[in-house]
């Protein structure tokens, strides 16, 4: 069998190794060593690390200084007609108010037979709004034109038309149901 190359090498270098006791003191120098050795390279990680952090925490502060007033500068104001002027301001109101009453109206009237109907204008009204999100960004773009202010009321005024006109063929449809279901007396 072949002897381990670990043991060849010990074989080879017998004779070799220096076994002498190390002079006096010899730990305490060393460790002397150690210790000084620690002192400057924490110096030097001190030094060098306290040079360029305060620099980091201000160009950090900036960047986000920086970062929130060009945030803030690309949000632009969405304009809608309360911000034009007073009197469109009540007209937006009225508006909004009577659309929300007429959709309450509206769902109050759910059923079975109104269901499709009903579920039909919802989807008309959000297309309607929808639209007027378009319209409130050409509104800005547009710096307050009129024919844009004109479309939005009358984006208001369809939507109150829709919903109306809904109520109107629910009634009709509760109507006939009535008028189906009632016996007739023949005399």
């Amino acid at each position: 069998m072949k002897k381990d190359t670990v043991d060849e090498l010990f074989d080879n270098l017998k004779g070799e190794f220096d076994t002498s006791e190390p002079n006096k003191n010899h730990e305490l120098r060393f460790l002397d060593k150690l210790k000084a050795n620690d002192v400057t390279s924490n110096d030097s990680k001190k030094s060098s690390g306290s040079n360029w952090k305060p620099f980091l925490a201000i160009a950090a502060s900036v960047v986000i200084c920086l970062s929130v007033f060009m945030t803030l500068q690309n949000k632009p104001e969405a304009l809608d007609l309360a911000s034009v002027s007073p009197e469109l301001s009540e007209t937006q109101d009225f508006f909004t108010a009577t659309i929300e009453n007429e959709l309450k109206k509206l769902n109050k009237e759910r059923s079975p037979l109104t269901e499709l109907i009903i579920t039909d204008a919802l989807k008309q009204i959000q297309i309607l709004e929808t639209n007027y999100q378009n319209l409130k960004t050409d509104l800005n773009e547009s710096g307050q034109d009129q024919r844009v202010i004109y479309a939005m009321i009358t984006n208001f005024q369809n939507r109150i038309d829709i919903l109306n006109t809904v109520l109107e063929q629910i009634e009709i449809i509760k109507e006939l149901k009535i008028n189906t279901n009632e016996p007739k007396n023949t005399i």
